[in-house]
């Protein structure tokens, strides 16, 4: 297996969607206890991209050994074990020694920071993994963006917040909302472009239940909603206030992006062009979200008399 086979397998383009999370969560614990503690965080960090690149693993694995992926219907290069025959034994390899990283790094940060940070840290995993794997995999039903959102994006920013202070606040747990509804947008556009395949492979994803034009139109309705829902935490105070002028604004800068998708329509042969639209929406979307974030942070620190 090489260094260029190792990235495909786990997908590290696509970890952008854990970095988000994981950032946005640091900046909403220190904008709450203005106190940094770079071990635990470097601790997480490393923990939660073990999961997520485990978790890939796992779905390349699967994907492969269950005929998702097969030459006839799929025209991703990436795939390397269906276009270079990498061995699938070698995908599950990867995802297992991945697991048995995090595993370890979570029961350390259990020991240092709080014990229920095990049992949330073993949630995580077997989602990660029934999400691909079992008799019943998560992904072949509609109730994959559920789960990726929930966990990518609400469970995964909350969680980071509380490894960071040992504690969360009620009003911190509405914070990943917006997350999770533009997470979930991002696998409405994966599978929705996918319906051919998943179809033959036997899926039954919420694309595939509730069609085509109504799987294109979720895209833009979860994208609104995490930027409504952005907005509301903002006027509400749950988020710096600063969240009413960037929710909208970075909403028009999405815009083209969203209308390209829709220009060119989702289908198979469109779909690493509108992944990486969707992507790029969703880097604006977490810019959006941080920069509230960042004004919290500033408005804690010595020089918030300057602001």
């Amino acid at each position: 297996m090489t260094l260029y086979q190792f990235a495909r397998i786990v997908e590290l383009r696509t970890k952008i969607v854990s970095i988000s999370s994981l950032t946005l969560g640091i900046l909403a614990a220190l904008a709450s206890s203005g106190r940094f503690f770079p071990g635990r965080t470097g601790v997480m960090i490393v923990a939660v991209l073990a999961v997520d690149m485990g978790t890939t693993a796992f779905n390349t694995f699967f994907d492969y050994w269950t005929g998702v992926d097969r030459q006839q219907t799929n025209r991703e290069a990436d795939k390397v074990l269906v276009h270079q025959r990498v061995a699938p034994g070698i995908a599950l390899i990867v995802a297992v020694v991945l697991y048995g990283v995090a595993i370890i790094l979570g029961l350390f940060l259990a020991v240092l920071v709080h014990p229920l940070i095990a049992p949330a840290g073993a949630l995580c995993l077997a989602v990660g993994f029934f999400y691909n794997g079992g008799p019943h995999p998560i992904s072949r039903t509609p109730w994959g963006e559920f789960f990726a959102g929930g966990f990518l994006g609400w469970f995964l920013l909350c969680l980071t917040i509380f490894v960071h202070n040992g504690a969360i606040a009620p009003g911190e747990l509405l914070l990943g909302i917006p997350s999770g509804l533009f997470i979930a947008s991002i696998l409405t556009v994966n599978n929705t472009c996918d319906i051919a395949g998943d179809t033959l492979a036997g899926r039954r994803t919420l694309s595939i239940i509730t069609g085509r034009r109504v799987g294109e139109s979720l895209v833009y309705i979860q994208g609104f909603l995490a930027y409504a829902s952005l907005f509301t935490l903002g006027a509400a105070g749950f988020l710096h206030g600063g969240a009413q002028v960037t929710a909208p604004l970075f909403l028009v800068l999405s815009l083209p992006l969203y209308l390209a998708m829709h220009r060119q329509g989702f289908s198979h042969e469109t779909k690493s062009s509108s992944m990486q639209r969707i992507s790029a929406a969703f880097l604006l979307f977490s810019v959006s979200m941080a920069l509230p974030l960042g004004l919290a942070v500033l408005e804690r620190g010595p020089w918030a008399g300057l602001l």
